[in-house]
């Protein structure tokens, strides 16, 4: 009984001794050693820019239990697996790991940024940092950003101010809440930190927005203030789908493809439940909107996003030439282009299936925003 106390005792030390050495060489691979590039005529040694966690979480690992497993620490041996766990729980802890990724991925230009990598690839790596940028920026960047409707460019005189919604900087008590009395922190506040403010109340929205109806704007301030489950469903379907449609691209066994979209549906549904993730078919413009940590996603920059970096995607991977830095930006943009004309349209048919059935603020005995 002692013998197996004490072997208990060692495999304990054993699981954390594995664990800490797995995930320092870890961070080597993803951080400090130089990794082969693509294949092709320009292809030589990359730094490849990789995101590595010391999340204790599976899926945001980092590939910390794959590689555990590789030596032999598994779910076979319970004494080893809680010490390599418990190693990287006490780093997880120390590092602020799981809620970096929170903070991380709290805005939809961070998670497009994360899922357009993913779309690219690492080819894109082959090129110089000034091409990449133009890259990025042509193809994804500037066409997701300005559809995403935290800001209006065409309402530069405002600063950018979106139909419907107030400056954030607004001289308190004003009658028009679209008046800022401080723009150099406004332009921060919406191009910096990607906040729209709040809303107008109806009737200066109403001249913003002239075909803005009572209900719709009630049915609007009931999702932005009440609602706490219409995204259960849209966000279950998108993660489940979505990361189905990865795992097969990537030409994953089935069971992965399954497992993976079963995992991705739970936590989307888990994220809409808590407010995380909200939809309704019309907000004050009349358009689809989703909410994803309170910032707003509409179907244009889904649109743009899936237009541009699969373009640029599907070019790099399927030419053996790598193509001049300037066209693949060029193509890009147009495929973001597209894309955006697509949500458009996708706005429109979705707005058309029909209308909110959330309660009016009258309802909720809310009289005034």
């Amino acid at each position: 009984m002692f013998q197996k106390i004490r072997q208990v005792g060692r495999d304990i030390k054993k699981g954390f001794k594995t664990g800490v050495k797995t995930q320092d060489e870890l961070a080597d691979i993803q951080y400090g050693e130089r990794v082969q590039g693509s294949q092709g005529p320009q292809s030589k040694d990359k730094q490849v820019r990789k995101r590595y966690s010391h999340s204790v979480i599976p899926g945001l690992a980092g590939g910390y239990y794959d590689a555990l497993a590789q030596k032999g620490i598994t779910g076979a041996n319970p004494a080893q697996m809680t010490g390599a766990i418990g190693a990287r729980l006490l780093t997880d802890v120390a590092d602020d790991a799981t809620r970096h990724t929170y903070w991380r991925f709290n805005h939809p230009q961070a998670i497009g940024d994360v899922i357009a990598e993913q779309i690219i690839g690492d080819r894109i790596y082959n090129y110089d940092s000034a091409q990449r940028a133009a890259i990025e920026l042509a193809g994804v960047g500037i066409p997701y950003a300005a559809s995403l409707g935290v800001h209006n460019l065409s309402n530069i005189q405002e600063l950018g101010r979106p139909k419907g919604f107030a400056q954030t900087y607004a001289a308190p008590g004003s009658e028009d809440r679209r008046e800022t009395t401080n723009p150099a922190a406004e332009v921060v506040e919406r191009f910096g930190l990607g906040r729209r403010g709040r809303p107008l109340k109806f009737e200066t929205a109403k001249d913003d927005i002239p075909d803005l109806t009572k209900e719709r704007y009630s049915n609007y301030m009931n999702f932005l203030y009440n609602d706490r489950n219409s995204g259960v469903v849209p966000a279950a379907l998108i993660g489940g789908l979505g990361t189905a449609a990865a795992l097969k691209a990537t030409r994953n066994p089935i069971k992965n493809v399954l497992g993976g979209a079963a995992f991705a549906g739970g936590a989307g549904a888990l994220l809409g439940s808590v407010g995380a993730f909200k939809f309704t078919p019309e907000n004050l413009e009349g358009k689809p909107e989703a909410l994803v940590a309170g910032f707003p996603v509409g179907a244009e920059a889904v649109g743009a996003l899936a237009g541009g970096a699969g373009t640029v995607g599907a070019l790099l991977r399927n030419t053996k030439e790598l193509p001049k830095a300037r066209y693949v930006a060029g193509m890009g943009a147009l495929g973001a282009g597209a894309g955006i004309l697509a949500g458009k349209l996708a706005n429109r048919l979705i707005a058309s299936t029909g209308q909110s059935d959330l309660p009016t603020t009258e309802e909720y005995g809310i009289s005034r925003y």
